[in-house]
């Protein structure tokens, strides 16, 4: 195998986890502020069944109308019912553009200075409207590039958007890992376009898929760096 050269991070549920506003709570907040009585105790059942009903864009373009729709689902499920649900449903999507609504969890941080300590670098590609640039930035979180499927047009696992990360890096295909929570989108669409990838598994819900880590923690000893 080719020297490893550089790692590539899925952002959201992999380095950074939604806050508040963009939950239960948040949904309530906002469906108040459209008329609409929100309950949150019907959030889960309402978001399942909106994913079932999730059907991606059939060329991988990056399409904000398939998350204001699949938002409106969750916010009628939850009660609200109503013409304002697909406004209020648009002010929730755009909540996660907002990089003040998102937390790193714990491990993202000590994980990636690990790895640049050791000469690698570090790349994210992620299927978002946000800038992950600034996002990282924001986050005092060091990379070395990053694109997001807003600005580059194309969603994972489209082959483009890996590939525009690593040229960008200066890295071959063969010279880099991916790391993500999605088997379609971050693991199979790495592995497409010659990278190796690993599948952070925070839940534990898939032990028998390799490579695979429950922790970022776990990351620079199965790469072969820790001590």
């Amino acid at each position: 195998m080719a020297a490893l050269k550089a790692v590539l991070f899925d952002v959201d549920f992999t380095l950074a986890r939604p806050g508040p506003e963009l939950g239960p709570e948040g949904y309530v907040r906002a469906g108040a502020r459209h008329g609409l009585r929100l309950d949150p105790a019907r959030y889960d059942a309402a978001r399942d069944a909106a994913l079932l009903d999730l059907r991606r864009h059939p060329e991988f373009e990056h399409d904000d109308e398939i998350w204001f729709r699949f938002t409106e689902r969750i916010v009628r499920g939850m009660g609200g019912d109503a013409p304002s649900a697909y406004d209020c449903a648009v002010e929730i999507t755009r909540g996660w553009e907002r990089h003040e609504n998102f937390e790193l969890y714990d491990d993202a941080r000590p994980a990636v200075a690990e790895l640049r300590a050791a000469g690698l670098l570090i790349g994210l590609v992620s299927n978002s409207a946000r800038d992950v640039r600034e996002f990282a930035r924001h986050h005092a979180l060091a990379i070395d590039a990053g694109i997001s499927s807003f600005h580059h047009g194309k969603t994972k696992p489209h082959a483009s958007i890996f590939r525009a990360v690593l040229d960008l890096l200066g890295v071959e295909p063969a010279g880099a890992v991916m790391v993500g929570d999605q088997v379609a989108d971050d693991i199979d669409g790495a592995l497409a376009v010659g990278m190796r990838a690993i599948l952070l598994d925070r839940d534990g819900l898939q032990p028998d898929f390799e490579p695979r880590i429950e922790s970022l923690s776990e990351l620079p000893a199965l790469l072969g760096l820790a001590a």
